[in-house]
């Protein structure tokens, strides 16, 4: 993957693949020849082609199954050493199969996704309102035709921090009573309408397209698990390295990092706390991002950002303790019509 869901640019046209951050990736993972390193957002194998050519072999999952059907060529190039599995990243430890050296996860949307006007990914192409990853369950369409206005509103602060999700919302409302909102072009005019961006800003829809593919595809929970099942799958002395695209996911990552990492802390006046051992170590304080020739050459790379730990010897934590980091989301299944 490559492309980071607020730039402007992501929201159309087609570019050449370019992996974000790659040097920065191979400097955390640091991989060796006879190392597994499973990439979890295969996406059109930037990392795995890197990881590949540094030796070690590779366990790549994506849930699209348009990326894996594309990857299939390089798989059979690697001669072994590439084994491509169909899946959410969220279920890793399960689709690996074995312990691991290493673990990289790629937040942003495939630009193969992006450039795929059928998608629907695209505020600047037109194409159905869709959304999908995996092509299952309720498409973008589906939320905007169904989901009550105050929900949709919540869901587009929320998953897009939008600061006009109201009148989105309630704009949305009034057109579909109109007519179906089916197709990507649709939807962001009615957007433009009542967001205004200046040229060099990014795309009024940009936020609310956000928003839509993050509800569509659970993406935050589906972040959350990933990172539980990297910690269950990780070696002692294995790498994570995890690349995100904007604040919601970065803060997801930060809090589990630090969380995993965070001693017991006491005096001998106080106590300690009991806290589990502590299964990462941080790699470096704080987030890696683009320099400027990074940016030069790739301006998808603006808002990207690296965090890296390395695995202790500790037993895995009980899963299901980071629920709290995500807001919750409207079921559109049940959620009545306005």
């Amino acid at each position: 993957m490559m492309a980071g869901p607020g730039a402007d640019d992501a929201g159309g046209g087609l570019a050449r693949h370019i992996p974000v951050l790659l040097s920065e990736v191979l400097s955390a993972l640091a991989p060796r020849p006879g190392e597994t390193i499973v990439d979890g957002t295969f996406g059109a194998g930037g990392y795995t082609r890197a990881l590949l050519e540094a030796g070690a072999s590779v366990i790549a999952t994506d849930r699209d199954p348009d990326a894996i059907a594309a990857g299939r060529a390089l798989e059979a190039e690697a001669a072994g050493r590439l084994r491509l599995v169909e899946g959410p990243f969220s279920r890793l430890d399960a689709l690996a199969g074995e312990p691991v050296d290493g673990v990289v996860l790629d937040i942003g949307v495939s630009s193969m996704q992006i450039d795929e006007s059928e998608r629907g990914f695209s505020f600047r192409r037109d194409g159905p309102l869709d959304m999908r990853m995996s092509s299952e369950g309720p498409s973008a369409a589906d939320l905007v035709a169904r989901l009550p206005e105050a929900d949709l509103a919540n869901l587009i602060y929320r998953f897009g921090e939008e600061r006009r999700s109201r009148a989105v919302a309630r704009a949305i409302v009034e057109a579909r009573a109109s007519a179906p909102i089916e197709r990507t072009l649709q939807l962001a005019d009615i957007v433009a309408k009542v967001v205004w961006a200046k040229p060099h800003e990014p795309h009024p829809a940009t936020r609310t397209f956000q928003a839509l593919r993050i509800a569509v595809n659970d993406e935050l929970g589906e972040l959350v698990r990933a990172l539980e099942a990297a910690e269950r799958l990780l070696k002692p002395g294995g790498r994570l390295v995890v690349v995100t695209f904007h604040s919601l996911e970065d803060r997801i990552v930060k809090n589990f990092l630090a969380n995993r990492a965070k001693a017991a802390a006491g005096s001998r006046h106080m106590p300690s706390v009991v806290r589990a051992p502590t299964s990462f170590r941080l790699v470096a304080r704080g987030a890696v991002e683009p320099g400027e020739a990074e940016l030069a050459r790739n301006p998808r790379a603006r808002s990207a950002k690296l965090r890296a730990a390395e695995r202790t010897e500790a037993p895995a934590h009980p899963g299901g303790d980071l629920a709290s980091l995500l807001p919750p989301l409207p079921d559109p299944d049940t959620s009545r019509r306005r």
